[in-house]
């Protein structure tokens, strides 16, 4: 007897998706086609979110790939979450719980000296002279200015991009998309306005430049710049030398936590918590999550609209909107029939930069690391334990080095990684006295020249060569391990539906940003197709447990749907 393949449901019954057509289906149960899910069935909308995985989150998800440890797979912290999606689905009610770290970084070193950063200025201040005077009185002057930025930069992400008319309409049409781009614009110019031609200038050449001549121009000692300089490469192949890396560096303080600029979370539970919560939020609006649902086609009539999709069990599911929070290249090119897009935009989204470095190592230990700069042999976590823990990350010709490997083709020799150990305050994770440890490591190609991610000699290489580096700081931790989990660029691919691995969604340079996200002329979330819409990271404001590009979707499918 046939029987259809999506099984499990978060709400209602899998039979539900084909009793009727739906106002709007969501391929994708990441975070932001949850999103999308809770603030267009908010609207009044009947939406379902169709999730290929058994478990919903996307890359925000908590899986307990070990027994008694739950590892917050791919993505590991949370800043970048829209306060307007926090406040307006009410995710604390929802059971989304923030765990502020203090000290946020921790930077040893092998000469025996640390550095710690966090929210606390005179920590920071002490700190920091321990390398230089100057470089300590000029620190709170640079996260001002970064935070100047980011208050205009909120504008810009909470923001549908003002673009053009991509199909035939009224004059009526034309005269509102001109009207609303013109408010957009304005909006712009007054803060610009209100910044200062120097403040403007500044934020031109941040955009700009690489984040190397930024950090130069700031600071003089090696391990602060370094430390600081790991946000402006996080996920990405670009060195620190990179022209426009600059702009990354604005993610050390345009995230926020409970109203606090620059503080970084872990979330009780791990992160898929905050997919939970917000999958709790569309729920209670009234929306269906289906798992096991995998989409494997758009069904197109006409030649040019979207009524629905196929399962990859032949499933038809029809609906009004598809919104994809698939990336722009698993939409386009996987999931719509061929030739039926436009030739100059297949062109664009096959190809536009999907390439990764980024390698995740979910890591139990039957223990704390005992660094060995800190002089402290104790069970206990200490200062050093509680924030993000740069390894490698000593100056910035170390990273440069680190991705310079990449560019040859061969993991770096040295990787640059970076540590969390979301245990040490969450107690919902791991066992009694036992850990979870979070490994973000760059720089790792796609394909490497001197072997293959599916040879499992090879895969155990690398991950005992970083487990190695770390020694060199905190001596014995390769004998903590427990057991891990590595997710190479190919296995972020395969597993979790990121083209190439990229983390992004696709590259966040300063190319692929704002109206030229995913690419150019198709920047609002709509496609050539009528009734296809993106939702996810691909588009703008771009990548990060962020939830603006679902939140912005909805909105314009919201106003799409009032004029019909």
């Amino acid at each position: 007897m046939w029987r259809r393949k999506f099984t499990t449901t978060i709400s209602g019954s899998a039979a539900a998706l084909t009793d009727k057509k739906w106002d709007a289906l969501i391929i994708g149960g990441g975070h932001n086609g949850l999103t999308a899910a809770a603030y267009l069935a908010r609207g009044g909308l009947s939406v379902a979110v169709l999730e290929r995985r058994h478990i919903i989150g996307g890359a925000a998800v908590t899986e307990e790939l070990i027994p008694g440890f739950k590892f917050s797979r791919c993505s590991y912290l949370q800043s970048l979450l829209r306060p307007a999606v926090i406040n307006e689905l009410e995710l604390a009610k929802h059971g989304l719980k923030l765990l502020k770290r203090n000290p946020s970084s921790f930077t040893p070193c092998l000469d025996g000296r640390y550095l710690l950063l966090g929210p606390d200025k005179d920590l920071n201040h002490s700190q920091i002279s321990k390398f230089s005077k100057a470089d300590a009185d000029a620190y709170p002057k640079y996260e001002s200015q970064l935070e100047t930025f980011c208050k205009f930069m909120d504008l810009v992400l909470d923001s549908s991009p003002p673009e053009s008319l991509q199909h035939k309409s009224s004059l009526n049409e034309q005269l509102k998309n001109k009207l609303q781009n013109s408010v957009f614009w304005a909006s712009c110019l007054r803060h610009a306005a209100s910044m200062g031609q120097k403040d403007m200038v500044d934020f031109m050449d941040l955009l700009l430049s690489p984040a190397s001549k930024v950090l130069n121009n700031w600071f003089e000692a090696d391990v602060l710049k370094a430390t600081l300089a790991t946000d402006a490469v996080i996920g990405s192949t670009a060195s620190v030398h990179t022209p426009g890396s600059g702009y990354v560096l604005l993610h050390h303080v345009m995230g926020e936590s409970d109203g606090e600029r620059g503080i970084w979370s872990y979330v009780e539970g791990g992160m898929g918590s905050i997919s939970k919560a917000i999958a709790s939020a569309a729920v209670a609006a009234g929306a269906h999550v289906a798992t096991n649902a995998e989409v494997s086609q758009l069904l197109i009539k006409n030649s040019s609209t979207v009524s629905g999709v196929i399962l990859a069990d032949g499933t038809e599911v029809h609906a009004s909107v598809v919104l994809s929070n698939a990336t722009p290249y698993k939409t386009f090119m996987d999931l719509v029939p061929n030739n039926v897009l436009p030739d100059d935009f297949s062109r664009a989204i096959k190809h536009s930069d999907y390439s990764s470095a980024t390698t995740k190592i979910n890591v139990a230990v039957d223990k704390l690391p005992q660094f060995q700069c800190c002089k402290s042999n104790h069970s206990q976590a200490g200062p050093e334990h509680v924030g993000t823990i740069h390894i490698g990350s000593e100056s910035m010709e170390e990273i440069h080095s680190a991705s310079q490997d990449s560019v040859n083709g061969i993991p770096s020799r040295r990787p640059v990684i970076e540590m969390t150990i979301p245990s040490v305050l969450d107690k919902t994770i791991s066992p009694p006295g036992m850990h979870v440890i979070n490994l973000f490591v760059q720089y790792t190609p796609y394909k490497p020249s001197d072997g293959d991610w599916q040879d499992h000699e090879y895969r155990e290489s690398f991950a005992q060569k970083c487990f190695t580096l770390i020694d060199e700081y905190a001596p014995g931790f390769s004998t903590s391990v427990v057991g891990y989990d590595m997710l190479t660029p190919p296995d972020l691919e395969r597993e979790i539906g990121l083209t190439g691995g990229n983390i992004f969604h696709g590259a966040m340079g300063l190319d692929s940003l704002f109206l030229m996200r995913p690419v150019k002329g198709w920047s609002n979330y709509k496609t050539p197709l009528k009734g296809l819409y993106l939702c996810g990271s691909g588009a703008h404001p771009g990548g990060g447990v962020m939830g603006a590009p679902g939140r912005n979707a909805a909105h314009l499918v919201l106003q799409d749907i009032r004029k019909t």
